[in-house]
């Protein structure tokens, strides 16, 4: 039986994992096709996990507490800590300016339903705003919103599967063009972007690696079981051609609002668009808070603020005015800044870890721990692997 301490653990990879992002994937791999997506969903999973595992390998040579910034100076000195101290920098604001667009298009269409409509520069202010008072309060108000939020989300995810599954039609989930994939791919990496927290795991686990280990690859499973669940009940439901198919969403600045009203225009059930409306709500919501607090925390500790007061103002206006600015110029910004978020998550939790662990693992040499078996041909592949990516990206 599975022990709490376990299961605490792999709930935190799950809660990192699923977010935001998971309403993006069926419309982002629509063009493929689900069939084909599945492949590229189980390979990013493996690429991902690779690099976690990395990040783990890593995150032990040095002594508790040392996070990926540490990890960097310590293997690849000041260039090396400038990499990532600036792409963990732009990995949370990306992703933020991606949960303010998609969480205030949310916000919009429920505004709608009541009949008040509001600019859309309006209703982001708002949404960052009100729910920005949380993040100022500091973990403590975060953690016990996000604990009734995350149960919320697993009952409502759950129910959603069971109540839609019977309105799939197969013929949707045939097709695609697997060359597609180049526009997402990126996308599917963010999906599994959980690598961050490994350092915080390895303190929590006090570096019980046999448990850590169990933590990162059942952790990532549930969330790889989750999206091809996700995506089978949306793409089979929603067609991919059409004004309300899942493809024109793709250049569409409300995809979020556009993916509830596709799925009404499908099943023509209120209740069960009105169930997704608040599944996409609380998805928002914990992304953009668990997003928030990290940044929030990252400015606070690198800018030697204080968390409240004056200092703590700046710290917030810090947080949340750059990505709130991105949003109110490009309010459709939610697909591209996930994609964006991608890049940022191939080189920090992807090739960074595999260069990092080629230079311990060399100075270290036969007292050193190894997670990824294969040597430096396995390290060689994820490092091409991930400049093959950052490539399709460009």
């Amino acid at each position: 039986m599975i022990n709490s301490k376990l299961l605490g653990g792999i709930l935190l990879i799950v809660g990192t994992s699923i977010g935001g992002g998971m309403l993006a994937l069926p419309v982002s791999v629509s063009p493929v096709g689900f069939y084909h997506s599945l492949l590229f969903l189980f390979l990013c999973w493996l690429i991902m996990t690779s690099g976690a595992l990395l990040v783990l390998e890593v995150n032990l040579r040095l002594p508790r507490g040392a996070n990926m910034i540490s990890m960097a100076k310590q293997n690849l000195g000041l260039p090396g800590q400038l990499i990532a101290w600036i792409t963990y920098l732009l990995l949370l604001y990306t992703l933020l300016s991606a949960y303010i667009s998609g969480g205030s298009d949310v916000f919009s269409g429920i505004l709608k339903q009541s009949a008040l409509n509001i600019p859309e520069s309006i209703t982001s202010i708002l949404f960052t705003g009100l729910f920005g008072l949380i993040v100022y309060q500091g973990i403590k108000a975060v953690d016990y919103v996000n604990r009734g939020l995350m149960f919320g989300k697993l009952g409502v995810y759950l129910l959603l599967i069971a109540i839609i599954s019977p309105h799939i039609n197969i013929t949707h989930l045939e097709g695609g063009n697997v060359r597609a994939i180049t526009s997402s791919i990126m996308i599917l990496i963010t999906s599994f972007g959980f690598a961050s927290i490994v350092p915080t795991l390895r303190d929590y686990f006090q570096d019980d690696i046999a448990s850590l280990r169990k933590v990162i690859i059942y952790g990532s499973l549930i969330p790889l079981i989750c999206y091809i669940a996700w995506i089978g009940v949306i793409m089979g439901v929603i067609s991919n051609e059409g004004d309300n198919g899942l493809i024109a969403l793709l250049t569409s600045d409300h995809a979020t609002s556009g993916l509830t009203s596709s799925l009404y225009q499908a099943l023509h059930n209120p209740w069960i668009s009105g169930l997704f409306s608040f599944f996409t709500s609380i998805c928002m919501l914990t992304a953009f808070l668990g997003v928030s607090i990290g940044l929030f925390d990252f400015l606070a500790d690198g800018l030697h603020l204080d968390k409240s007061g004056v200092q703590g103002k700046l710290t917030l206006t810090l947080t949340f005015l750059p990505p709130l600015i991105v949003v109110l110029f490009n309010p459709g910004i939610y697909l591209h800044a996930l994609s964006y978020a991608g890049i940022c998550c191939v080189i920090l939790l992807l090739l960074l870890p595999a260069i990092m662990a080629w230079i311990g693992r060399k100075k270290a040499k036969a007292n050193t721990i190894i997670l990824i078996p294969g040597g430096n041909i396995s390290l060689s592949l994820l490092i091409l692997i991930g400049c093959y990516l950052l490539y399709l990206a460009w």
